[in-house]
C-alpha cells in the first residue's frame, strides 16, 4: 500500500464543488490501482452541525484524495450528502450512552475493520469513541480522536468518560484553547495532538455569492425597515448562547435605532423563548428584538446585518458565527474567551468584549456602529482576509489528512 501522498497540495487544489456533486471523476486510487488507506469516521448520527459537517467534508476529501473513506452513525438526514458523494454509510447505534450498546458497537467495528481493511478510525464524540477505542485496541488500528469541547466534567467517573478522546494515537485539538484545556485537565503526551482549526466553505460564505433575490426575500420575511442598522445573533435559543446578555447590552446602549435579530431554532425550548420575550419587555427594548426562529440561507442572513454578535456566556472550543461572519464581510463582536481570542484581533478584524459583562458588549455594540460605514467596510475586508487564511474547508480537510498520512508511515500505538 502506497504512503506518503503529498496529500497538502493536492487538496488546496480540488474544487470541493465538482466533487461533491461529480463523484465519478474524483480520484479514488493510485496509479498502480491501490488505495492509499482506508479510515472510518465514527459520530453519533448525522443530523446537523460542525461534528456532522466536518466529517462529511473530510470523508469527501479523502475519496478526492485516492483514500477510501467510510462513515458510521445511527443515520439522520446527512446520509445523503455521503450517498451523493459515493461513500459508503455505515448504521450503528453509535448515538448510545449504553455502556452495553458501546461494547456491542466495539465488535461491530472490530469486525468492520477487519472486513474493510480499514487502517485509521477517527471517532468525534465520546461514546463512538469508547466502541472505536476497544476496536482499535483489539484490532490494532489506527486511532483518531477530535476533540471538540471542553466537554462537563463535574466528577470524576465524567472525567474518566471523556478521557477516551485523549487515548488516541493522535488528537486532533479544534483550536488553542482546546489543546491547553486537554493538557491542563487530562494526563497525556502533549506530543500526540494537533490543532486543526475548524473550516468553513468559504464559496458559500461569500458576499459575491449571494444574490439580490434572497436578501429581498429574507428582508421582506423579516420586515427589515430600510436604513437602521441591523445587529445579530445567529444561534440556536438556548441560555449560553447569550440571548438575555444581548438584551440587557441593548438596553444599556446609547444608539438606540437598531433593529436586533436573534436567528435560531428553539428546539424545543419554548420556555425559554418565552423568557426571553418577557425580559425584552421588561428592559423596554421588544420594539427593535424580534425572535425569527431558524434560517436556511444564513450567507443571505449574515450579509443583512452591518454587526454579527456572538454572546456565549461559557467559552466555545470554536464558534463558526465568529468565522461565518468575518468571510461575509460583517463587523463581528465576539467575548474575549475561548476560541474566540484566535478568531479575532480586537480593533482590526472586529471586536472583543469581556465575557458576560452587558455594559462592555454595549459599549462596543455603539462604537462599532458609531464609527461609520467606511470604517465597519475596513474592519469587514480584515474579517474576510482572516477567514480565507485561517479557516477555510479546504485547509481543514488537507490538515486532517496529513494526520492520516503520518500515522500511515507509524506502528499503531493506542494509549492503554
Amino acid at each position: 500500500m502506497s504512503r506518503g501522498v503529498p496529500i497538502l497540495g493536492l487538496i488546496w487544489a480540488l474544487d470541493w464543488n465538482v466533487i461533491v456533486t461529480n463523484t465519478e471523476n474524483a480520484a479514488q486510487e493510485t496509479p498502480d490501482g491501490s488505495y492509499q488507506g482506508t479510515v472510518l469516521q465514527v459520530l453519533p448520527a448525522l443530523v446537523t452541525g460542525g461534528v456532522e459537517r466536518g466529517t462529511i467534508d473530510v470523508a469527501v476529501a479523502l475519496k478526492a484524495a485516492g483514500f477510501r473513506a467510510l462513515v458510521a452513525s445511527s443515520g439522520g438526514p446527512m446520509t445523503r450528502e455521503l450517498t451523493r458523494a459515493g461513500i459508503e454509510h455505515i448504521e450503528l447505534p453509535l448515538a448510545s450512552k449504553s455502556y452495553f450498546t458501546m461494547r456491542r458497537n466495539a465488535d461491530h467495528l472490530a469486525r468492520i475493520i477487519r472486513e474493510q481493511k480499514v487502517d485509521i478510525i477517527h471517532a468525534r464524540s465520546r461514546a463512538p469513541a469508547w466502541s472505536a477505542y476497544w476496536a482499535a485496541q483489539e484490532t490494532k488500528a489506527h486511532f483518531v480522536t477530535t476533540f471538540h469541547g471542553t466537554y462537563n466534567f463535574s466528577n470524576p467517573l465524567k472525567r474518566y468518560y471523556n478521557s477516551v478522546m485523549t487515548k488516541a494515537d493522535r488528537v486532533i485539538a479544534i483550536s488553542e484553547f482546546i489543546r491547553r484545556h486537554i493538557q491542563e485537565h487530562y494526563r497525556m503526551d502533549g506530543t500526540k495532538i494537533r490543532v486543526i482549526h475548524r473550516g468553513i466553505d468559504i464559496d458559500l460564505y461569500s458576499g459575491e455569492n449571494v444574490s439580490a433575490e434572497r436578501l429581498i426575500r429574507l428582508s421582506e420575511r423579516w420586515r427589515l425597515p430600510d436604513g437602521v442598522p441591523v445587529i445579530m445573533l445567529p444561534g440556536r435559543m438556548t441560555r449560553w448562547k447569550g440571548q438575555t446578555l444581548l438584551l440587557r447590552a441593548l438596553s444599556q446602549m446609547s444608539v438606540r435605532t437598531v433593529r436586533c435579530l436573534l436567528v435560531g431554532d428553539a428546539q424545543g425550548r419554548d420556555g425559554f423563548v418565552r423568557e426571553v420575550e418577557q425580559l425584552a419587555k421588561r428592559l423596554g427594548v421588544d420594539g427593535v428584538v424580534h425572535a425569527v426562529g431558524g434560517c436556511d440561507d444564513m450567507p443571505a442572513a449574515l450579509k443583512l446585518a452591518d454587526i454579527v454578535v456572538s454572546a456565549s456566556t461559557d467559552p466555545e472550543g470554536f464558534g463558526r458565527v465568529a468565522v461565518e461572519g468575518q468571510a461575509m464581510g460583517r463587523v463581528v463582536v465576539a467575548p474575549r474567551h475561548g476560541a474566540a481570542v484566535e478568531q479575532i484581533e480586537d480593533g482590526h478584524n472586529g471586536f472583543l468584549f469581556r465575557p458576560g459583562d452587558a455594559f462592555d458588549l454595549a459599549n462596543k455594540l455603539d462604537y462599532a456602529l458609531e464609527i461609520g460605514a467606511s470604517r465597519r467596510q475596513e474592519i469587514g475586508a480584515a474579517g474576510i482576509e482572516n477567514a480565507r487564511q485561517k479557516f477555510t474547508k479546504l485547509g481543514m480537510c488537507a490538515a486532517t489528512l496529513d494526520v492520516y498520512c503520518e500515522l500511515l508511515k507509524a506502528p499503531a500505538a493506542s494509549a492503554a
